[in-house]
């Protein structure tokens, strides 16, 4: 074979191993094979070229495989990061994929947060647990660099490349996992910076321009892939949001279909003459709970449950802030309190003590009960208004009966009970003259306030009397002062007489009872109430009564009761004092023991009857009680020895002063 045909051959078996995508190794075996066989120098230097250019052709063809390789990983990242994610399980799936394509050691991806610092949310190949979580101040490593610059940046070696920014934290890390080429990769979308995508080998490395690219494409799918993740966590959130207010609504709507069912009920146990303890016990089961019904002043008109033991001032001051915000609160214990009122005009508080919280449309329920008790006050104020006329005849009648008349009481009694009023059980008899304010309103008022306490009322010259059950005519008295009053918005006084029984006891009482509110009236006491036994001795001159024993009792009774039970000379000491004109001295001088002896006694009566004894009131209250005393004691000790001087002069035979 001649030379040429040689050389010939040669570059066609160059060719041919090039079609074959032979190793580069069998190009250098051609070649060699040539020099051995002595070809000349420019036959060897074509040949030379010829591996050369077949050496250039395969590396293209091996960068255009990893290219189509790379791209076709590439999409299949894409297809991935397509599929529905959360944020954190795309950024996992981010990492792996950079990983795997590039044959990274460790990939990460770092957000930034608001305070401008990147903050690692996700990494693949770490092997220490420094790196998850791990914070990156602003302006610190390769991750702000490539941001500001909006461009990716590397490092062969980051640990010993003095051109970065480095942080001692940062370094640690690095130098916990072994890592030196490092590289970051800004994400963004826009103009907005989203974070970093990081890419580490833990060994010196030199990253080629197609690498670079391959993770810029990474990054750019990662950041619409955020985008993605981001806009479907806050549509899975909205959705989430929606199911729930759809689920409230419907538990709403339910509920109020429900509250409207007992507000029916309720409305119709009112037109169907249900009384208020009915009505509460239909209100208690709707809403789970005891309930009690007050009015103004305090006292229970209908329940049902039990409030258990409840704090009476802190009600008081829910009560008022209920009022005067005209909705309902709550006490610190638990309990709602509701206004129950018609217009301006209260009409009392509804009480509430809930198994469970309430929730808004409970209140409102709360709200409509209340006004179905308004509405049912209203009705019953109506029904006393149009019963007035025939209970306040009763009255008129009783007032003016013969106490003589048999038949007359026996009938007016009768007549009472059939309106349920017992007058064979102990009434007190009041007389409120309000000091202004208008007079129909306080007269509606006095007739639902004794038809709600089986009572009667009338009017007699612009007074109001009430016909009530009950045993101290005092509190009854300082009762309707109390409620009355704030209703008119000016003072109210009143006089009060009983207890008694009977109809023929009336009258003597209704006498009673003016001339207290006529004392009252006469003594500068306008707004104030009072029976006989609270205007002292002059209550003892004003009483049919005469209780001569109880206005003795309660002026010194504890001296008298000391005296008995000890044995003691209290009550003449007391005598001596005031014959003595309150002089200590001259009461030892009559009683003829040392002065000392007088002060400690003073000094135990003072125990015994209060500080305020000596006070110039209080001396003359006592002092005619030891003067009763002193008479009735003679008296009985005259009976008992019948008529004759030494009697009568023991009777008088003690001066006082």
């Amino acid at each position: 074979m001649t030379d040429a045909e040689t050389r010939d051959a040669d570059l066609m078996l160059v060719l041919e191993l090039l079609a074959e995508q032979a190793p580069p190794e069998r190009f250098d075996e051609v070649l060699q094979r040539a020099r051995r066989d002595g070809a000349a120098e420019p036959d060897v230097a074509r040949l030379e070229h010829a591996v050369h250019l077949a050496r250039q052709v395969y590396d293209w063809q091996g960068r255009r495989r990893r290219r189509e390789d790379g791209l076709a990983d590439l999409v299949d990242t894409a297809r991935d990061l397509t599929s529905p994610h959360d944020l954190d399980s795309l950024l996992r799936v981010v990492t792996r994929r950079v990983k795997r394509l590039l044959n990274f050691d460790m990939t990460s991806v770092a957000l930034l947060d608001p305070e401008g610092g990147l903050r690692v949310r996700a990494a693949d190949g770490s092997t220490t647990a420094l790196v998850a979580g791990q914070e990156v101040p602003a302006g610190h490593g390769l991750g702000h660099q490539s941001l500001e610059v909006r461009a990716p940046l590397w490092t062969a070696d980051y640990l010993h490349d003095d051109a970065l920014v480095h942080n001692e934290s940062v370094d640690e890390v690095v130098r916990a996992e072994g890592l030196h080429a490092i590289m970051a990769v800004p994400i963004c979308r826009g103009d907005e910076a989203v974070g970093v995508l990081y890419g580490s080998a833990r060994t010196v490395r030199h990253f080629s321009p197609d690498e670079i690219g391959l993770v810029c494409s990474l990054a750019a799918l990662a950041a619409v892939a955020i985008e993605r993740a981001e806009r479907l966590e806050q549509a899975w959130g909205e959705v989430g949001q929606l199911e729930l207010d759809s689920f409230r609504t419907r538990t709403s709507l339910v509920r109020l279909q429900q509250l409207n069912e007992a507000h029916s009920r309720a409305l119709g146990m009112l037109l169907a003459g249900a009384d208020l303890t009915t009505v509460a016990a239909g209100a208690g089961s709707a809403l789970d709970a005891a309930i009690q019904l007050r009015d103004p002043g305090g006292r229970i008109l209908a329940a049902s449950g039990d409030l258990g033991d409840q704090d009476e001032s802190a009600l008081a001051e829910a009560v008022l802030d209920a009022h005067s915000q005209l909705r309902p609160v709550v006490t610190p214990q638990g309990t709602w309190v509701t206004p129950v009122v018609a217009g301006a005009e209260d009409l009392g508080a509804l009480l509430l003590r809930p198994t469970t919280a309430l929730v808004g449309e409970d209140e409102g329920l709360l709200q409509l009960t209340a006004q179905t008790f308004a509405i049912q006050l209203l009705l019953r104020r109506s029904t006393d208004v149009a019963e007035g006329p025939v209970r306040d005849d009763l009255f008129e009648e009783l007032l003016a009966a013969d106490p003589r008349a048999g038949r007359q009481t026996h009938h007016l009694t009768h007549r009472a009970g059939s309106l349920g009023i017992d007058l064979d059980a102990p009434h007190v008899l009041l007389v409120a003259h309000p000091e202004g304010g208008e007079q129909g309103r306080a007269v509606v008022w006095a007739s639902s306030y004794a038809h709600r306490l089986s009572g009667l009322k009338t009017v007699h010259s612009g007074r109001i009397l009430l016909l009530l059950p009950g045993t101290d005519a005092s509190a009854a008295a300082r009762a309707v002062a109390d409620e009355l009053t704030p209703l008119l918005g000016h003072p109210v006084s009143v006089g009060a007489a009983g207890p008694g029984r009977g109809a023929a006891a009336i009258a003597p009482m209704y006498r009673e009872a003016l001339r207290c509110l006529d004392a009252l009236t006469a003594l500068g006491g306008a707004g104030g109430s009072a029976a006989a036994k609270d205007l002292g001795f002059l209550g003892l001159l004003l009483s049919d009564s005469h209780d001569v024993d109880g206005y003795v009792r309660s002026a010194i009774g504890p001296v008298l009761d000391y005296d008995r039970e000890r044995l003691t000379d209290l009550t003449d000491t007391l005598e001596a004092y005031f014959a003595s004109g309150g002089s200590p001295r001259g009461a030892a001088a009559v009683l003829d023991v040392h002065p000392n002896t007088v002060s400690r006694r003073l000094d135990r009566i003072g125990d015994l009857l209060g500080e305020e004894w000596q006070q110039p009131a209080r001396t003359l209250e006592v002092q005619l009680a030891l003067r009763l005393h002193r008479s009735r004691e003679a008296l009985r000790r005259q009976r008992r020895s019948g008529p004759g001087p030494q009697a009568e002069a023991s009777s008088i035979g003690r001066p006082l002063a």
